[in-house]
């Protein structure tokens, strides 16, 4: 499967699961009143509707390169995961405004039903799928927008959780865990928006890539036998994807030929790297007084690099 088609694939199903889980226990809140069992439906229900504007974020970005946006769409994907976390801010708020309320107001509407057990229980299962499932499909295609909603499940799960305490509380005589629980609920949520805010920034003010990646781009420029220094390396993120400028060093002697080879071998074997899109190499010749020292650039060149490092 292709990557546009792994990204859809991914949104449709969360989408699904969502609308399922919001389904189930806005059945189970309305019989049974339980705050916690509520707020867990309210935020399957808020998981819903992003779902369908992460759906409509990823066509968007999943579209071939065209006239006025020729490099591809896939730099829309952090805004796609900004829209993820302002869907999971709102429904951790409002979770923790009806848990305060309800603990102010002494009205605490809590239940013993098994069938409240049950559904929180299949949702920490069903999560928990979605998670890992999220996970490998975001990772898979560098997509920061379907990891977001991988950190979404991931929290969903301890959530539920949270939720089965209060439940749980409430059968052996403590109604009050079941606002305090979904106040816990409404921390977590809050938290994982914050997660994906302080990821996708960076993708959004150009920031450059782990170092790992950083001596990978070196040490690969380096590989070529003609290559006999690098400097003036930048490597920065345009949306999830690198882009990769630098400067390589060559013997003088080289026709325009070679030196035009040579700058089109390195820059392949970076394009190769998955994370990289675009890479600019100036070719410099030693008799015209450019090759410099780069201290960055030879510590890069000494880094051990591991595989799968992404950020």
């Amino acid at each position: 499967m292709n990557r546009s088609s792994a990204v859809r694939s991914a949104g449709i199903v969360v989408l699904s699961a969502n609308l399922l889980l919001a389904v189930a226990k806005g059945l189970v809140w309305f019989q049974t009143g339980s705050l916690a069992v509520g707020s867990e439906a309210v935020n399957s229900l808020s998981d819903a509707v992003y779902s369908v504007v992460v759906l409509a974020g990823l066509y968007l970005t999943t579209q071939p390169p065209d006239f006025d946006h020729p490099h591809g769409h896939e730099r829309i994907e952090p805004f796609v995961s900004l829209l993820v976390a302002l869907g999971v801010f709102a429904a951790g708020g409002l979770i923790l405004w009806r848990s305060a309320m309800s603990l102010l107001s002494g009205d605490v509407s809590s239940t013993t039903s098994l069938l409240a057990v049950g559904v929180l229980v299949g949702t920490g299962v069903v999560k928990y799928g979605l998670y890992w499932y999220s996970l490998r499909i975001g990772s898979d295609a560098n997509s920061p927008a379907v990891e977001a909603i991988a950190l979404d499940n991931r929290n969903d799960i301890l959530t539920a959780g949270a939720a089965l305490i209060g439940v749980l509380g409430a059968r052996i005589g403590i109604p009050e865990l079941d606002p305090l629980a979904a106040g816990v609920v409404s921390l977590g949520i809050l938290y994982t928006g914050w997660e994906i805010v302080e990821s996708n920034v960076d993708y959004l003010v150009g920031r450059a890539p782990s170092e790992d990646l950083r001596a990978k781009i070196v040490q690969r420029a380096l590989s070529h036998p003609e290559v006999e220094g690098v400097h003036d390396v930048v490597a920065h993120y345009v949306g999830p994807e690198i882009d990769v400028s630098m400067h390589v060093e060559v013997q003088g002697d080289r026709t325009l030929i070679e030196a035009h080879d040579i700058e089109t071998d390195v820059m392949h074997s970076i394009q190769a790297i998955p994370e990289v899109d675009d890479v600019f190499v100036h070719v410099d010749p030693k008799e015209l007084g450019e090759w410099k020292t780069d201290d960055e650039t030879d510590r890069l060149a000494e880094t051990p690099v591991r595989d799968g490092d992404r950020r």
